[in-house]
């Protein structure tokens, strides 16, 4: 059924009539793509011949954009939550998971720490734990879950993570990391935090500045993947549809892949 759901979508992309536009499509995405959009950005005006201008922060903020009146052809979100509640709300139609990502915990290279002993550090009183902000960035949700899946592990487990997290990212007034520097990178660099839960590709992506973090994988009771989703605005010109096809194709979805995603549309 998702096989022939996937096909029914994509057929219906490629029916849609290609309107010339001078205006730039508008793109909003999570902070999370950004280095794996960018590049499909890029491959896309290559082919295309067509300026797409877009732009980055946490799904929830932008969805809140959105709703205000801000004109956006395509959303691609961290979870599937804010472009359902958008396609509920009658501003788009057909959302689609387009890839799916996985929580690890990026970590100091003093904590002593591996994925069976992740939390028991977490809960040490002695750790700070870093997350995005919930409702505002799915990170912070995804975090929020961990703590959940925490508590039926270890009694008061949940309400102790809650209680001790630090959320540094993803809000309306957190913090910035200063133009091009990695925002994961730069909280742990200024040791605002011993640990901070975030998306894998992430991690690599912060290792990758500051070379000596550890990147721990969740263990499995604690394991919480992210579904992203993708969604078309209603008003938005036919070329929109035509970068939101770009990112379904194979050659988006290995883009996506190459970055750490897992693309479930990849062939």
């Amino acid at each position: 059924m998702e096989k022939m759901m996937k096909k029914w979508i994509l057929v219906s992309l490629l029916s849609l009539p290609f309107v010339v536009n001078a205006e730039p499509i508008e793109l909003r995405a999570a902070g999370s793509l950004k280095n794996a959009m960018n590049d499909i950005v890029m491959a896309y005006q290559q082919v295309a011949q067509k300026d797409v201008h877009a732009d980055f922060g946490p799904s929830g903020l932008l969805r809140m954009r959105i709703e205000d009146g801000e004109k956006v052809g395509v959303f691609a979100s961290a979870n599937m939550k804010h472009p359902l509640t958008l396609q509920s709300s009658g501003k788009g139609d057909n959302v689609v998971m387009f890839a799916r990502n996985q929580m690890c915990a990026l970590a100091q290279p003093n904590v002593n720490t591996d994925s069976e002993g992740l939390l028991a550090v977490m809960l040490d009183p002695n750790i700070r734990v870093g997350t995005s902000t919930p409702k505002a960035d799915p990170s912070g949700d995804y975090a929020w879950k961990i703590f959940a899946k925490a508590g039926k592990l270890q009694a008061g487990a949940q309400t102790k993570l809650e209680n001790k997290a630090l959320q540094l990212t993803g809000g309306e007034n957190s913090a910035k990391a200063p133009k091009g520097r990695n925002t994961y990178a730069w909280v742990m660099e200024n040791k605002r935090a011993d640990l901070f839960l975030t998306y894998c590709t992430n991690a690599v992506l912060a290792q990758k500045e500051v070379q000596d973090l550890q990147i721990v994988q969740m263990p499995e009771p604690l394991a919480v993947g992210a579904n992203y989703g993708l969604i078309v605005l209603d008003d938005a010109q036919a070329d929109a549809w035509k970068l939101a096809m770009f990112i379904l194709s194979e050659s988006g979805q290995s883009i996506l892949a190459d970055y750490g995603f897992d693309a479930p549309l990849k062939q």
